[in-house]
């Protein structure tokens, strides 16, 4: 008598299971292929992503070979070619490439070029700040030294990543500029530095040498 229980049992299971399926298989099927299609759409935008990338690293190199061979106007338009329309890591490192190209030709150009990537908070602040230097680097032979101060005192502080170059800009700055308070100032920043560079205490040395000295109250 049981068995006929259980195979009553699972006839009404059976019928109760074929009544779901009637009423929602098609949203189970439809679930099935949204799931098919969003895994196929993924699939196809890493691919595509890949392919940008690998195009965009072939052109990064051949501009880089432009460069090399000393053609920098063509490596400039490569690079500003690139920066328009590669991905994000190369588009950043092609803005870059392209300011350090138009250099040879107008530094304040390129200084201009620096200043724009320095004030795009999408590219991140290393490379802000990375930009900064260099634009400070282009300028520091003519720009007062109030203009450098602005562009690289916060780069200056402790603990900033290009802290040790952005005290020695500022120092040769307030040199030229006949600051020699200044100069002192970012001077012992760097001595005080126990993280200082060998090569940039050396040099910084150097240029406190050639300080006047302090006069005596």
């Amino acid at each position: 008598m049981s068995e006929l229980f259980d195979e009553v049992d699972e006839e009404v299971r059976r019928e109760q299971l074929k009544k779901l399926w009637d009423k929602y298989s098609i949203y189970f099927i439809a679930l099935m292929v949204l799931i098919v299609a969003a895994v196929g759409g993924w699939r196809g935008y890493q691919y595509l992503e890949a392919k940008k990338a690998a195009e965009a690293g072939a052109a990064f190199e051949k501009a880089v070979e432009l460069s090399e061979r000393d053609k920098h106007a063509e490596a400039e338009t490569a690079f500003t070619e690139l920066a328009a329309k590669a991905p994000s890591g190369y588009r950043t490192l092609a803005r870059l490439r392209a300011a350090a190209e138009a250099a040879s030709r107008d530094p304040k150009a390129a200084a201009k070029m620096y200043d724009d990537i320095a004030a795009d908070r999408g590219v991140g602040s290393e490379w802000q700040d990375l930009a900064k230097m260099r634009a400070a680097g282009l300028l520091i032979d003519s720009a007062s030294y109030a203009d450098i101060q602005q562009r690289l005192e916060a780069s200056a502080a402790p603990k900033s990543t290009f802290r040790h170059s952005a005290r020695e800009m500022l120092a040769l700055s307030a040199w030229r500029n006949n600051d020699a308070t200044a100069a002192r100032k970012w001077l012992d920043a760097i001595a005080e530095d126990g993280e200082t560079p060998a090569s940039l205490r050396s040099r910084a040395e150097a240029l406190q040498a050639l300080l006047p000295p302090v006069a005596k109250s």
